[in-house]
């Protein structure tokens, strides 16, 4: 009973702040998911990423383990499902991406710091880090059929993150005015994420839901598989390697959806996936955290 309470505490914000965020739009209410989805990239998760690993008090040296392990899971999940894409006959440019890449911002983070505090929350920066760099590389090349290293520079989350990773390397520390103005725009960045993935899969129209639930299955399991082996295969610490597979095992980004409609591939199919996968990770991540915690 007090395992079952404890992931209710855990899950309980992340699917109330989702749930309010679908409410608000389905109710007709104005929420102008560009400005939202600008604000929180371009300040207030920059602001988080980068408070969070100066104030972590993580040994650099674990982080640069976690590094590895979350490089070498994606790694692995990009191998498998570009050969399962191929074995299937999947269009790739539409189904590649989204079975690699999970919800780490939107639900990860906010899942990783109910469960596990500031540490968790230090880790599954590091993983949310790692994720982005493929995504806008390799993920990017995918989608859109090529895509410039230069891109990845221009984004703030990762002038954030390397500048983060200096400072804690460093010891270094921003004056205290700085410091808590940057933790209060941060402040803002999970709240907001987690009501925008409502809005998003409030507003998502999907079809052939049969195949996507089916995927969103097979994914699970692949991805459970991938950050298990290589966090144990890297030798992870209990809390890194449980924040790793919670992050690897997130459901499908929405961030996916929106690249497939902005480069042309079946943003229909991509949606499917999206509302599969959040509507299984209701089940499935309780499941997760109960085992980890």
């Amino acid at each position: 009973m007090n395992l079952i309470l404890t992931v209710l505490e855990i899950v309980a914000p992340v699917g109330l702040l989702g749930l309010a965020g679908f409410v608000w739009v389905r109710a007709g209410f104005e929420y102008r998911m560009e400005f939202i989805t600008r604000l929180c990239m371009t300040l207030s998760v920059p602001a988080l990423v980068f408070t969070s690993l100066m104030q972590t008090e993580i040994d650099p040296a674990a982080l640069s383990a976690l590094s590895l392990a979350a490089a070498l899971a994606y790694g692995a999940l990009t191998l498998a499902f570009w050969g399962m894409t191929r074995a299937l006959g999947m269009d790739r440019r539409t189904y590649l991406s989204p079975l690699i890449f999970g919800n780490t911002g939107n639900v990860g983070l906010p899942l990783a710091l109910f469960a596990f505090g500031e540490i968790g929350l230090g880790y599954a920066i590091v993983v949310f880090a790692v994720m982005i760099l493929w995504s806008f590389t390799f993920g990017l090349w995918v989608v859109a059929g090529g895509g410039s290293p230069a891109r990845l520079l221009k984004e703030p989350i990762m002038g954030a993150t390397l500048l983060g990773a200096l400072f804690l390397w460093n010891g270094w520390q921003t004056p205290l005015w700085l410091t808590h103005s940057l933790e209060l725009l941060g402040q803002i960045a999970i709240p907001l994420m987690l009501l925008t993935l409502g809005v998003a899969v409030a507003r998502l129209n999907a079809r052939h839901l049969g195949r996507a639930l089916w995927l969103s299955l097979l994914r699970a399991a692949v991805c459970l598989g991938a950050a298990l082996g290589a966090g144990l295969l890297i030798g992870l610490p209990p809390v890194a390697l449980a924040v790793l597979i919670l992050q690897v095992t997130t459901p499908v980004a929405v961030t996916s959806y929106m690249m497939a409609e902005k480069y042309g591939a079946d943003a229909d199919a991509v949606a499917g996936l999206v509302i599969a996968s959040t509507l299984l990770s209701v089940i499935t991540l309780p499941l997760t955290l109960a085992f980890l915690i």
